[in-house]
């Protein structure tokens, strides 16, 4: 009997040996990572109708015009994250009113009376650096927020027509921006 049991050991040694010599194990090549994920907002723009397009007191009948390099044109800041690309649409009026809306105005705008410094300049009388004699109906793309200073102003010009029986009185008109960035 020993010798049966010595010989049962021998085959149960053999058998377990054979399986974990001949049995492939697994492999264990994994592992983990974290990543992480960012973004940065950039600064809010803000726009500010700095100064009014002013035509100060005109005639009936004569016409009137502002150019955008002039003390009285209309200006417009743009303040937000510097170099970033920009989209810029102005909205013009047809005409201005009275302040009781009993008589209107013509007021035009041609192809060239906008002007685009990028600098931080707020002065139409100072040369813009940037784009000049732009038409505010179509203003270009690739403007950018002023690097360094973070500013962008835009000068505006025009002209009004009063009639020859224009009625007396103060004539206004909302002239409305609007910017936003673009990813640029």
């Amino acid at each position: 009997m020993c010798k049966l049991n010595k010989n049962v050991l021998l085959i149960l040694a053999l058998f377990v040996m054979m399986i974990a010599l001949g049995t492939p194990t697994a492999v264990q090549a994994q592992d983990v990572a974290a990543g992480s994920a960012t973004a940065t907002v950039q600064t809010p723009l803000t726009v500010t109708a700095s100064a009014a397009l002013v035509f100060g007191t005109i005639f009936q009948g004569v016409a009137s015009s502002v150019a955008e390099n002039t003390a009285n044109a209309g200006v417009f800041t743009i303040t937000g994250q510097a170099t970033s690309g920009i989209s810029i649409y102005m909205q013009l009026p047809d005409y201005m009113s009275t302040a009781t809306g009993d008589d209107r105005m013509v007021i035009t705008f041609s192809t060239t009376d906008c002007a685009i410094d990028t600098t931080a300049n707020v002065d139409p009388t100072v040369a813009a650096t940037g784009w000049t004699d732009q038409n505010p109906y179509a203003l270009p793309s690739g403007v950018i927020i002023g690097g360094g200073s973070g500013q962008t102003a835009i000068f505006l010009g025009g002209s009004v027509n009063p009639s020859v029986d224009q009625t007396a009185g103060a004539y206004t008109a909302d002239i409305i921006l609007t910017v936003a960035y673009n990813g640029a």
